[in-house]
């Protein structure tokens, strides 16, 4: 007698599975769509509600309504998919099923996992239970970036703590862009000098790209930001409001404890558990992808994109904007059996938002490459502009909802791949 467990037949079988219906899952379903109208596609994702995560920075700072950066799911859902309104389990590649949530198994031809990441809030003891009173806050969540801006209003004199984890994380300049903005209102307000404000950064340089820097640097200098670096956020204790941090220097890592008023925490980020179990991540659990072709590393059938990928870009919203095209350019190769012709150069866009009406607007690809959209004469990117603030607060938003989500691939065209 074999103790070898039969492979379940699945539920049903779909040309492609999408797992994730974030901006990555319906971008690239739309993207693909809009080559193939016949293809026969289906999403995995639990949630009922699609949120436009940029913008809850811009909530944060008090420009943005909560309520704008929320739609429901089925308003973004293309029309031709099946939804599958569950999560993800389990991917079993050698048989090429996908276990869901509620017990359901799906096959397919082709898979794309776009599931996004998994903020860690347990990671920092103490966070979880003071997270949005204390003066806790984090713009990372839809319900306590309006407690950011209640608690940057309410402030007047005080220790303002802001904290950024070991990369990677989801855009990487937001635990920033949080400081600036709140420190723009408090000059304007005539009370910054009367509040200490610390940028705890787990990592050791002000930002990744070093083109960025100097115009940070400006900022750090007029606001008057202590910045500390090498600083881990590892306990909080809301009720005594004060916050330790695990501190690496010359002689080992020590921690120190702070006091604050305000704290705007960021999480460490991870990818979902169901990547590295179902043999799909690389060594730090994030999904192992060719980054040029996005086609998994292992397995030719299974594509990737979004904030879950291994690939060394910038998770961002615009990442996945140039990411969506190149996967359906691909994916469909495949199908064809023609050359994969469509290459992803590691583009992110950062806008950081150093004062409310000016953007230093950061584009840059694989090994921090500058890689603006528009020519200098234009926008400076590496300046802070007021056409960087246009284009982030009146229009990506409109690009995000009326284009990006409907296959409109716009500034997106791949780049092209030898295939000679």
């Amino acid at each position: 007698m074999s103790d070898h467990t039969a492979t379940p037949a699945p539920t049903t079988t779909h040309q492609i599975v999408i797992i994730g219906g974030g901006a990555a899952g319906i971008s690239v379903a739309a993207s693909l769509l809009k080559r193939q109208r016949s293809l026969d596609i289906a999403i995995v994702e639990p949630s009922e509600v699609h949120s436009y995560q940029p913008g809850w920075t811009m909530v944060g700072g008090g420009v943005f309504s909560p309520e704008s950066t929320r739609r429901p799911m089925a308003s973004v859902m293309p029309d031709r998919v099946s939804w599958y309104r569950t999560s993800a389990h389990r991917v079993d590649p050698a048989n090429r099923q996908v276990a869901l949530g509620d017990g359901r198994i799906l096959g397919w031809r082709r898979l794309i996992v776009a599931p996004g990441l998994d903020l860690d809030w347990d990671a920092i003891e103490g966070l979880s239970g003071t997270l949005g009173c204390n003066g806790v806050t984090s713009n990372y969540r839809y319900d306590l970036a309006p407690y950011t801006w209640s608690l940057v209003q309410s402030l007047k004199k005080g220790t303002a703590l802001f904290s950024q984890p070991p990369m990677p994380i989801k855009c990487a300049g937001a635990p920033q862009k949080a400081m600036y903005l709140s420190c723009h209102y408090w000059q304007r307000q005539g009370r910054l000098s009367d509040i200490d404000v610390h940028f705890c950064n787990a990592g050791g340089v002000l930002f990744g790209v070093k083109d960025y820097v100097p115009a940070l640097e400006r900022y750090v200098d007029q606001y008057g930001i202590h910045t500390q670096f090498q600083n881990r956020l590892v306990a909080v204790d809301g009720p005594s409001r004060t916050a330790q941090f695990a501190v690496n220097g010359d002689d080992g890592e020590h921690l120190v404890e702070r006091r604050f008023d305000m704290l705007h925490a960021v999480p460490p980020q991870k990818a979902p558990g169901f990547i590295a179990e179902s043999g799909l991540g690389n060594d730090g659990g994030w999904l192992d992808l060719d980054p040029e072709t996005l086609q998994h590393r292992s397995y030719p059938a299974i594509f990737g994109l979004g904030d879950a990928s291994g690939t060394p870009n910038a998770k961002t919203a615009a990442a996945v904007r140039k990411q969506a095209p190149v996967v359906a350019e691909n994916l469909l190769a495949t199908f064809s059996g023609d050359p994969m012709s469509a290459a992803y150069l590691g583009y992110g866009s950062c806008p950081l938002t150093v004062e409310r009406g000016r953007i230093v607007l950061a584009e840059f690809g694989y090994g921090g490459e500058l890689q603006p959209t528009f020519p200098k004469w234009i926008n400076d990117g590496t300046k802070p502009t007021r056409l960087a603030w246009w284009l982030k607060a009146g229009q990506l938003p409109w690009i995000y909802w009326q284009l990006s989500l409907r296959g409109h691939e716009w500034l997106a065209k791949p780049a092209r791949r030898d295939t000679t």
